[in-house]
């Protein structure tokens, strides 16, 4: 695993299922599935293998569709997108906190340096960035807050049990 210090343990096989991985980058379940069936992001861990199978995304995948929703929010084209999502994935890219996507609105471009992003915007080309490392850090407290509910409904629902199971005690008696 890509990073572990203080995030939700993933399921068995090492992966989070599509609606934690969906909530996680702030994108519908509807999105994620379009995405992963035209090969926008695909899972990692597990792709889907047929009626009723699971797919599994891993700590990168959901960090590639948080920055493909960022792109998205601010109106790059999806051709674009696919574009910069092939060059995350050429590059192989290993500490994505030092990385910035930039983009002059019609490409995107991917920096690795500081003086890549100097250069970029000395030329009058860059509009905006998207620092990896700042929606890297989101994407950590998406999935940590995420558990944080999971296991408080998890406490609820055994308080509500336990309740349920008294109710019933005194309607016998």
């Amino acid at each position: 695993m890509l990073f572990s210090d203080g995030l939700p343990q993933p399921n068995i096989d090492g992966g989070f299922k599509g609606a934690v991985a969906a909530r996680a980058a702030g994108i519908t379940y509807r999105q994620l599935d379009y995405w992963a069936r035209t090969g926008l992001v695909e899972p990692t861990v597990r792709g889907a293998s047929g009626s009723g199978s699971q797919r599994l995304y891993g700590f990168r995948d959901i960090l590639v569709l948080k920055l493909v929703k960022r792109l998205l929010d601010t109106g790059i084209s999806l051709q674009q997108i696919r574009t910069a999502v092939a060059q995350l994935h050429e590059a192989g890219v290993h500490d994505l906190s030092q990385t910035t996507l930039m983009s002059d609105g019609a490409g995107v471009y991917l920096c690795t340096s500081n003086d890549e992003v100097i250069d970029l915007v000395s030329r009058g080309q860059g509009v905006f960035g998207i620092a990896v490392g700042k929606v890297l850090r989101e994407v950590e407290t998406s999935l940590v807050d995420l558990d944080d509910h999971r296991e408080k409904a998890a406490d609820d629902s055994s308080l509500n049990d336990e309740l349920a199971a008294r109710r019933a005690a005194r309607k016998t008696s």
